[in-house]
This record gives C-alpha cells, structure tokens and sequence, in this order.
C-alpha cells in the first residue's frame, strides 16, 4: 500500500510541471515559443504589436484571433510562403499558435484616422480604395475590408494600421510578376495562394505596380490616430 502512494504522489507531481508549462501567449510574444526555433515575437512585430512599419513587418494588435491563428498555419503548411515567419510557424505547437493569436486579439485595434477623403482624384489610391477600377473587374477595397479599410468579419483583416510597406509586400505576393534581364525574362511565380476563392490573386494581377504602391500607401496612411477610440469603428468584426 505504502509502495502504491509513493507511486500514485509520484505521478501526480510529474503532471505539475506540464501544466506549470501551458502555452502564455503573452509569453511567447516576449520569450518565444517552448522551441528555440520559435523567436519572440516582439522581436519584428514590436513590444506593442504595431509592427516596424520600415521594415515591412506588421501589426498584429487587434487583429481577429481566427485570422491571426489560420496566417500562422497557413505559414506552417507553405500556403503562405515566407523565409522568417515559415520556420517560427512550424517551430510553433498547435497550443501556442492559438494562445498567441488570443493574445493579440485582445491587444488594442486600429485607431482609424478619419481624414478628408470625401472626393477622391480619379484613379488616385483613395479612388482605388473606395471606389474600385471596374473598368478592370477590380472591385473598391472597403467592399470585402470594411469602411476605412477596418477589416471584416475573420477572413477580411485590417488594411488600416499597416505600414504602406507590408501592403505593397502582400499584394506582390499574391502576384506572379516578371523579371527581365537582358537576356531573358522569368516568371516569379506567386508566394502566397491563402486568400478566400483567390480574390486576391485576381485584384492583385490587375493592378499596376504604380496602383498597388498609391493604394498601399492609401490605407498606410490610415493608422492610429491620436483622438478617443471609437468602438463603432468595428461594427463589422
């Protein structure tokens, strides 16, 4: 019976640990996941989660928790191709990819700042932005991200509060374009393919380099305003 305690006490106290271990969200963005391969998040994404704007990486504050959570699998699995993010996802376990998706969700959202925009220049970003290129079965931005850019249910994220950079990056991405050398000219196939039905990848391919830069820089120019937070800005999420 004695023998039997001292094996049922130990089993227990091999359990705590596990649980002393539970995947922190919090933690992970500051520390890293329980693999090495896992950096701090805070280390490209900043201590606030606002992203380094000029260096293209991007806010993940307040973005839904979902959107967050299926980016971080579609890197895993290469649906979303990226030298830095594609090993940290898979160094990530399935726990901490959840927790640390939660973690951020609960971080601020985007404070959008509501400049004059009312009459925007025809073909301008602004135009692109609100208005579309139908002309090129391009539709307006805000029809699937929301008024201003603020994002959409779980599947639309934010535009509004990324850096012109990163979204100059992401609509490249969903584009297959061509390099030209003075000997050839090669096709640079598309780096990410995760987008709803490949909305992205059609509006991508249809945009000019000049028009994805104007309206990258558009919604860039959106971010966090200085006046009190409104809620109401998020209706649709």
């Amino acid at each position: 019976m004695q023998i039997l305690r001292i094996v049922y006490f130990i089993f227990i106290w091999a359990l705590l640990p596990i649980s002393g271990f539970a995947a922190d969200g919090e933690a992970i963005m500051v520390h890293g996941g329980s693999n090495p391969a896992a950096m701090p998040c805070i280390a490209c994404h900043g201590a606030d989660g606002k992203g380094m704007p000029s260096s293209g990486f991007p806010r993940l504050s307040g973005l839904p928790a979902p959107y967050i959570e299926k980016q971080l699998y579609d890197f895993r699995s290469g649906a979303r191709e990226n030298p830095v993010m594609g090993p940290i996802a898979k160094a990530l376990s399935d726990e901490e990819i959840k927790e640390l998706a939660i973690a951020y969700s609960k971080r601020p959202k985007v404070n959008v700042n509501n400049s004059t925009k009312s009459n925007p220049v025809q073909g301008s970003g602004a135009w692109i932005a609100t208005r579309g290129e139908w002309n090129k079965n391009i539709p307006e931005c805000t029809l699937c991200h929301g008024p201003d850019g603020v994002g959409v249910g779980d599947s639309f994220p934010p535009l509004a509060g990324q850096s012109p950079l990163y979204l100059e990056n992401q609509l490249n991405a969903w584009r297959e374009q061509k390099l030209t050398t003075p000997k050839k000219t090669s096709n640079i196939p598309a780096t990410r393919h995760n987008d709803p039905n490949h909305l992205m990848q059609h509006i991508a391919a249809s945009l000019t380099e000049a028009q994805i830069k104007a309206v990258s820089e558009y919604f860039g120019s959106l971010g966090d305003s200085t006046e009190p937070f409104d809620e109401s800005q998020h209706r649709l999420r």
